[in-house]
């Protein structure tokens, strides 16, 4: 199974970072699913994870080998796997993980505010409909 990037499906910048990984993820490594779908939740809860009802997702998480990895570490794992120089981003790994985690956290907070929110989350194109969970 691919790696899957669970994100908040109504935040326009997840939805903007699932896009930019699409673009530089030829061979299909990721799939997507969005926090706010039942799939979510099952695979969460697979995971020992629960997500707390009629609560907004603030961190997004990424499901790999059966490990399950959130916030700056998922982002990063998931960079590292871009075509490109994104993979350079791991470097950022040597930061420690708390100081990491207090930026995105940082930017979590804000995110509506910086980038807004949609009222339902994006239906991608056909195209792109396999690579989703739904």
């Amino acid at each position: 199974m691919n790696d899957v990037i669970l994100f908040d499906g109504v935040c326009n910048l997840c939805d903007g970072f699932v896009n930019f990984v699409i673009d530089r993820d030829p061979a299909e490594r990721f799939t997507f699913v969005s926090l706010q779908a039942e799939p979510a939740r099952k695979l969460l809860a697979q995971h020992g994870r629960v997500l707390p009802l009629n609560t907004l997702p603030s961190t997004i998480y990424l499901l790999r080998d059966g490990q399950v990895y959130q916030r700056s570490e998922a982002v990063l794992l998931i960079l590292q796997q871009l075509r490109s120089n994104w993979r350079y981003t791991a470097l950022l790994r040597y930061i420690p993980r708390p100081l990491r985690d207090w930026g995105y956290e940082l930017v979590a907070r804000n995110r509506y505010r910086i980038l807004g929110r949609e009222d339902a989350c994006r239906i991608p194109s056909p195209a792109l409909r396999r690579r989703f969970l739904s």
